[in-house]
Formats: structure tokens, sequence, C-alpha cells
């Protein structure tokens, strides 16, 4: 079974995040001219390294989903994309799209994701809040 990612937790911090593509490719060798590349592998992951600031009661939640549900970061789990889900669909013109009732109509998107090769770290923020700092690996 694939964890889900808790809902309580809030979004990512935007100053802090960070993705990069995984390199699909293999450089060839060759003695002269411009360099040649060919594909290594079919499908490349996406890193992402990013933080939360939680309250005391995120904190615990966050840490019982890293440490118990994911067995410390072993298991996969589904996570709304903090970069399109929920987020409004626009118009060309910057307009929202409505439903016929008059709700905005919000995108979707879910990844499948990896725990990344460090563990989250935590510091404190505001006196009273915490800042976990982990990354991930988006499957697809």
């Amino acid at each position: 079974m694939i964890l889900t990612w808790p809902s309580e937790l809030p979004p990512p911090e935007r100053d802090t995040w960070q993705m990069t593509a995984q390199d699909p490719r293999r450089r060839r060798q060759s003695e002269t001219g411009p360099p040649g590349y060919r594909r290594r592998f079919s499908s490349a992951a996406k890193l992402v390294t990013m933080s939360l600031v939680l309250t005391r009661s995120q904190k615990a939640v966050f840490d019982n989903f890293y440490w118990d549900h994911a067995r410390a970061g072993v298991r996969m789990f589904r996570m709304p994309d903090p970069t399109t889900d929920g987020w409004a669909l626009l118009t060309p013109s910057g307009a929202h799209l409505l439903t016929p009732d008059g709700r905005k109509l919000l995108m979707s998107k879910i990844w499948l994701c990896a725990w990344g090769d460090q563990v989250p770290s935590e510091s404190v923020v505001e006196q009273v809040k915490f800042r976990k700092s982990f990354n991930i690996v988006v499957i697809r």
C-alpha cells in the first residue's frame, strides 16, 4: 500500500523550494567535435528540496508520518504537487474559470514520491514553530 501525504501539513515554503531533473543522458566519448549524448534511461525523476514551517501539533504529524508510517523514509507516498494542486485555472487574460454555479475550477496533480538521501532536519523558527527541511524524489 502506498501512503498518502498528511492533509494537516501546510504547503512548503516558497523561498526554500528547489527542483532539479535527473539527467537521463549518457555522454558519448569522442576525440573531437561537439559532445554527443544517448539515453541512459527512459524515465527521469525530479529531485525536490523543500521545507515546511510547522506548529507543535503539525510537527508531531510529520514525525509520525516519516518515522512510523514511512518507516524512517523507506516507504513511498503520494503527495499533492505544490506547484499545481489546488491552484485556480485561468483564462488567457488571467480571469478565473468558474463552474456553472460560480465556484473556481482548481487544478489537481498528485506525485508518486520516495524520500531523498537526507533524513529530515529540524530547526526552531519564530520561537514556537519548527522548520523541517528534507528532499524527496518525484517518480511521476
